[in-house]
């Protein structure tokens, strides 16, 4: 087998260095000197506008609302000795924050979730939800949803804007006590 030698080898690696460059350099130019694709012509622009009446604004809690609920309801349970999670959704039922107290249960802070949703999605508390059952059975089912005592909906001018969920006290009756807790620093 014939040695290269050390010239060789630094000229070939040069070179190669040199070509793979080269083709670099030749693909952004060829990229960069490629005009866009002609603009399609707008068609009639819709005027989007308060004046126009096709818009409409709503209110939202704050990160730091949100938290100051979540916090006073978790605050609440701890001076019964409760162990729970809580959750505050807004009005489309997102999740703004969720709190798992020291010691909740793993399943309180899905059903913290589900409770504020719940609450903010029929702008009533789940603990008169639950009476609704008797009539429209059905109504467990829709997804996302959970009929138990502990969420609460926060209002503006009678209208939704967020939930409040409460999971793991013993009883629904309590778990509706903390949410209203978090619900009344927001007054």
């Amino acid at each position: 087998m014939k040695k290269i030698s050390m010239r060789t080898r630094v000229l070939t690696g040069g070179l190669t260095l040199a070509a793979l460059g080269a083709g670099a350099f030749g693909a952004v130019s060829a990229n960069a000197a490629t005009p866009a694709a002609p603009a399609a012509a707008p068609a009639a622009v819709a005027k989007a506008d308060a004046a126009a009446g096709n818009t409409t604004q709503s209110t939202h809690l704050t990160i730091e609302a949100a938290t100051e609920a979540a916090q006073a309801a978790l605050d609440a349970a701890e001076k019964e000795n409760q162990r729970v999670s809580v959750a505050v959704v807004d009005r489309n039922g997102n999740t703004i924050v969720t709190l798992r107290g020291d010691g909740a249960g793993p399943q309180s802070y899905e059903s913290a979730e589900k409770k504020a949703y719940t609450a903010v999605s029929w702008n009533a508390p789940t603990s008169e939800l639950v009476k609704r059952l008797e009539n429209a059975p059905n109504l467990k089912d829709i997804p996302g949803t959970l009929f138990l005592g502990g969420g609460a909906p926060v209002q503006v001018k009678g209208a939704p804007i967020a939930g409040i969920g409460v999971a793991g006290a013993p009883s629904g009756d309590l778990d509706q006590k903390f949410a209203q807790a978090g619900v009344a620093t927001l007054d």
